[in-house]
C-alpha cells in the first residue's frame, strides 16, 4: 500500500474525526462524513458482490447529483474504475464509451433509462444494469438503493496500489471519437494537495460543483474540498440558469466555484436589478477555467463579486492543473494563464520540430505534472504522440513573456492560416469581445481562393442590438489599430445563442463552426 491516502481512505479517515460534519451535499439532501462513508462503503461491497473485482470497469450516467459523490467514493475503496458518461450524449454516442472502456455494469438514472434500453442489445459484456431513481425498478434492472441496503457498512477488504486507475475520462471529443483518459489515484490526490496549497483550501470552505460530475473539472475540486476536509455541495439543475446559481451561491453560503467564461457573461448578462437581490459576500474564490477568459469577463467578475479572489487556470483532463494567474496579478497580467502551480516542472514550448522557441514566440505548449494521467485507454500510438519524453501536450498553442507568464495563444487544430501568416482566433476574439454589442463571438478560418482562408467572426449579440450589415461594419473597424489588418475578421456573421455549438461544459465548438460553413473535417 502507498503512503498516498487515497480519496476512500481520506473519506474514512474524516468519518472517525468529524463524523457529524457535512461532508457531501446536493441541493435536496446532506451526508455527514460518518453517513457518506457508511454508504460509499456499502456501495463498494455490493458491486464486489455481484462478481465485480479489482480492475473491472463499470460506468455511470445521471444528472447532477449527490450520488456522485457515493459512486466516485465507492470507486476509491474498492478498486474498480469508473466510467463516468456525459448526460448530454446521445445513446449511439455513449454507445462507443461503453463498448470501448469495456464496462462490465452501468448505473443508469431514472432519466437515462429510456436511452439506454435503445442500445443494449448492443453491449453483451454489462453483466449488470443498475437503476437510480424513484419509482418502480425497470425490468432487468437492480436497484441502486436495495443494492446499497445489501452491501456491508465495512472497510472493503480490496488493496490496491496508488499507481492503480480510478476513472477512466472520455474527452467531449471534439477532434474525432473521445479518448479515454486513464487517471490514477495518485494523479487525482496529487491534484487535490496541490490546489490546496496553491489557493489556500480549509476545512470551513463550501465548494459547489456546478459543472457536470461526469467532467474532470467537478471531479477535480469536489474532492480537493473532502481532502481539505471541507464540505462538497453538487449543484443538480440540469441546465444554467445564472439567477438560481446567485441564489444557491447566497443560501448555501458557498465559499467557491469554478465556472466557464460562458456562465460568467450570462451573469452578466442579467438585468441590474436581479444581480442586486442577491447577496454574494460569502463567496472568497472564484475559479476561471475550462475555456480561456476575455479581458472584459474578468473585469466583470471583478467588479461584481466584491469579497472574491479570482483565479484563472489553465489545464487539460489529461495533464491536470497546470498554470495558476493569482487574484493580485489578475491587473497586472491581464490576459495570462499565469505560471506553474506548485509541484510542477517548468513548461515547454516547443516549435514544429520539437525544438525550443524564444521567450515571446509561440510554441506548442508541453507540461510535467505530477497530476497527469498516465495513457489513453487502448491506443498506445495516442499516447506516444501525446508525449515528449515525460512532457505531455494538450495540442495547446502560448507564449512566455520576459517574466515567465504564460499567454494561451489557441488550440493548434484551431490556427488560420490566412495569406500565409498564422492567426490565432483567441487573440481576434479576446478583441472582438471588447465591443459593447458582443456576447460571445468565435472566429474561424473559412475557405477562401485568394487567402486561402478567411478570418470570419461568429457573433452572439447582446440584447438590444440588431444585427445587419451596419453594425457589423461597426464591429470590424472597432478592430483597428488593435490587432494587425490580417488579423482583422473579412466576414462577420450573427447568430442566435442556441445556435452557437458548445461542448457540455461551455467550450464554444470551433469544429462545428468549420464544418457548418463547410471547412474540411479533422
Amino acid at each position: 500500500m502507498s503512503r498516498w491516502l487515497p480519496v476512500g481512505d481520506v473519506i474514512r479517515v474524516l468519518a472517525d474525526q468529524y463524523p457529524d460534519k457535512e461532508g457531501a451535499a446536493d441541493l435536496f439532501r446532506s451526508l455527514t462524513f460518518r453517513e457518506w462513508n457508511e454508504r460509499c462503503n456499502r456501495l463498494a461491497n455490493a458491486m464486489l458482490d455481484l462478481g465485480l473485482k479489482k480492475g473491472d470497469r463499470f460506468a455511470f450516467i445521471a444528472y447532477n447529483c449527490l450520488e456522485w459523490m457515493e459512486v466516485y467514493g465507492a470507486a476509491a475503496k474498492n478498486g474498480l474504475i469508473c466510467v463516468p458518461v456525459m448526460f448530454r450524449l446521445a445513446p449511439v454516442e455513449y454507445e462507443y464509451i461503453l463498448d470501448h472502456s469495456e464496462a462490465k455494469a452501468f448505473i443508469v438514472g431514472q432519466d437515462f433509462v429510456e436511452g439506454a434500453e435503445t442500445i443494449r442489445d448492443k453491449l453483451p459484456r454489462i453483466e449488470h444494469w443498475i437503476f437510480l431513481g424513484e419509482g418502480e425498478t425497470p425490468k432487468g434492472y437492480l436497484n441502486y438503493e436495495d443494492l446499497m441496503a445489501q452491501g456491508s457498512p465495512l472497510e472493503c477488504p480490496v488493496e490496491f496500489h496508488h499507481r492503480d486507475p480510478w476513472t477512466i475520462m472520455y474527452t467531449s471529443g471534439t477532434t474525432g471519437r473521445p479518448k479515454g483518459v486513464v487517471r490514477t489515484h495518485e494523479s487525482y490526490t496529487a491534484f487535490y494537495l496541490t490546489n490546496i496549497v496553491a489557493m489556500n483550501y480549509d476545512r470551513h470552505d463550501r465548494g459547489l460543483m456546478v459543472m457536470p460530475m461526469c467532467h474532470i473539472n467537478s471531479i477535480f475540486y469536489s474532492f480537493t474540498f473532502t481532502c481539505c476536509g471541507g464540505t462538497a455541495v453538487v449543484y443538480n439543475m440540469t441546465s444554467f440558469n445564472p439567477e438560481h446559481l446567485l441564489k444557491t451561491l447566497q443560501d448555501f453560503k458557498i465559499t467557491f466555484t469554478s465556472l466557464v467564461p460562458t456562465h460568467y457573461i450570462m451573469i452578466f448578462a442579467l438585468p441590474d436589478e436581479i444581480k442586486g437581490a442577491y447577496d454574494v459576500s460569502c463567496v472568497k474564490k472564484l475559479l476561471c477555467s475550462s475555456a480561456p477568459a476575455r479581458r472584459d469577463t474578468k473585469m466583470q467578475i471583478l467588479e461584481f463579486f466584491k469579497n472574491t479572489q479570482l483565479y484563472e487556470a489553465y489545464g487539460s483532463t489529461e495533464a491536470g492543473l497546470v498554470t495558476l494567474l493569482y487574484p493580485e496579478e489578475q491587473f497586472d497580467k491581464l490576459g495570462s494563464i499565469g505560471r506553474e502551480i506548485p509541484g510542477t516542472d517548468r513548461l515547454k514550448l516547443l516549435d514544429e520540430n520539437r525544438q525550443p522557441v524564444k521567450v515571446g514566440q509561440v510554441g506548442e505548449l508541453f507540461s510535467r505534472t505530477p497530476a497527469c494521467f498516465t495513457h489513453y485507454w487502448k491506443d498506445p500510438e495516442l499516447t506516444k504522440a501525446a508525449f515528449e519524453g515525460e512532457w505531455f501536450s494538450a495540442g495547446d498553442m502560448a507564449r512566455m513573456d520576459e517574466e515567465g507568464y504564460y499567454y494561451l495563444v489557441d488550440r493548434k487544430k484551431n490556427m488560420i492560416i490566412t495569406g500565409g501568416e498564422n492567426v490565432y482566433p483567441s487573440e481576434v476574439e479576446n478583441v472582438l469581445g471588447g465591443h459593447p454589442a458582443v456576447r460571445d463571438v468565435a472566429v474561424i478560418g473559412v475557405p477562401d481562393d485568394k487567402w486561402g482562408e478567411k478570418v470570419t467572426a461568429v457573433i452572439v449579440l447582446h440584447s438590444g442590438f440588431e444585427p445587419g450589415d451596419e453594425l457589423a461594419k461597426e464591429i470590424a473597424d472597432f478592430c483597428r489599430n488593435k490587432i494587425a489588418g490580417f488579423k482583422r475578421p473579412k466576414s462577420i456573421d450573427f447568430i442566435r445563442d442556441e445556435e452557437m455549438p458548445r461542448t457540455a461544459t461551455g467550450k464554444i465548438l470551433h469544429r462545428a463552426l468549420r464544418e457548418r460553413y463547410g471547412l474540411w473535417a479533422e
